[in-house]
């Protein structure tokens, strides 16, 4: 009886040079493929695999689950302002109640007085909060957000994105991770 396994179901972890997921959130990982191509590549070494193989007519080689870069990738050190990164900045949570629910982002100083779209002006804020704040200035409503916003590290969003542990980890990745394994289930 032959099993068929997909192999879509096998992603590997990407590693800089040293030894550091490129990034936590979302999770550095590749295709199967991808980190195949990049072996015969020579780009990366193979630090783990899978218990399943890819063949070819000609060929057959275990998935790779855990693969480091050869050369390393200097990581940004600020990262690009977008909506996903302002709510990790704020551990997707509004900012003046708390709420992990219903998240838009809201200028601090109102755009209609002068506010704008940067790092230092937006904070992660639920719909309701957003409304009620509405293009008031937050000293005089007494809205004023639980952390000023500020331009983050790639380090400070690394250290929000493991506060949220993907829903799967392989056994292979977790001496590379710096979550609490306990989380896991």
């Amino acid at each position: 009886m032959t099993v068929h396994v997909s192999l879509d179901a096998h992603p590997a972890l990407v590693l800089n040079a040293d030894f550091r997921p490129l990034s936590y959130y979302p999770l550095s990982l590749w295709s199967w493929q991808d980190a195949i191509k990049a072996v015969f590549l020579d780009r990366v070494s193979i630090l783990s695999e899978y218990d399943v193989v890819a063949h070819s007519p000609s060929f057959e080689m275990k998935l790779p689950s855990v693969v480091c870069l050869k050369s390393y990738v200097k990581p940004s050190l600020h990262p690009a302002f977008t909506r996903f990164n302002v709510f990790l900045r704020d551990r997707f949570e509004c900012q003046y109640c708390g709420s992990p629910h219903d998240l838009t982002f809201d200028h601090v100083i109102p755009r209609s007085k002068g506010g704008q779209t940067t790092w230092d002006n937006v904070v992660a804020a639920c719909s309701p909060c957003n409304l009620r704040k509405g293009n008031k200035d937050p000293h005089v409503i007494g809205m004023v957000p639980r952390q000023w916003p500020y331009m983050p590290t790639v380090h400070d969003l690394h250290r929000n994105g493991r506060s949220f542990p993907p829903n799967y980890l392989h056994d292979s990745w977790l001496d590379y991770l710096y979550w609490d394994v306990e989380l896991q289930p």
